[in-house]
This record gives C-alpha cells, sequence and structure tokens, in this order.
C-alpha cells in the first residue's frame, strides 16, 4: 500500500514546474475573482508572469513520457512575457 505522499510523488511526477504554475495561477486567479477587484487580479497576473519569466528552463522541461500543458520551455516563458505585458495595462485601467 502506497503512502498518501508516494501518491502524490508518483502523481507528479509526470508534470514539471510550470504545469504546477498554472494550475496555481488558475486556482489563485478563481480565488482573487470573489474580491472584485481589478487591482488585485492585475496584481496576481503580473506576480505570475514574473514567475513563469524568472523560472529556469532546466524545471520546465518537458519530456516525452510525461503530459503536459504547453510543448517547450520557451512556451511557458512567453506566457510569462505575455502577462508581463497585459497586467500593467490592466492594473491602469482597472478600478480599486
Amino acid at each position: 500500500m502506497l503512502a498518501p505522499l508516494q501518491l502524490v510523488d508518483s502523481f507528479l511526477l509526470n508534470y514539471n514546474v510550470g504545469d504546477a504554475l498554472l494550475v496555481a495561477f488558475a486556482l489563485g486567479f478563481l480565488a482573487t475573482l470573489p474580491l472584485k477587484s481589478w487591482r488585485v487580479i492585475t496584481l496576481h497576473i503580473l506576480a505570475f508572469g514574473l514567475l513563469f519569466l524568472v523560472t529556469p528552463a532546466q524545471m520546465l522541461a518537458v519530456e516525452a513520457t510525461g503530459s503536459h500543458f504547453l510543448a517547450t520551455p520557451l512556451q511557458y516563458k512567453l506566457l510569462g512575457l505575455g502577462l508581463l505585458v497585459v497586467a500593467p495595462v490592466l492594473y491602469t485601467t482597472g478600478n480599486r
């Protein structure tokens, strides 16, 4: 019988840090929606854009055996760059 930590470990072996960041981004985005503050949402977008951009490419490595949301580490970096470009624009147009 597998211990709970071994179950989690065996599940996460098929994914990389980029996938975990994408899931955390989506869950965090849903968690900020009830606050009804556009600025808090855009700060969340900005923070995750920075995280995607500064995460080393080796941690975003995509293996052929695993299932991944994005195909290459470059796509994770471009997602981060896109979020960093969009977030300041949304922050300045948002209300408190």
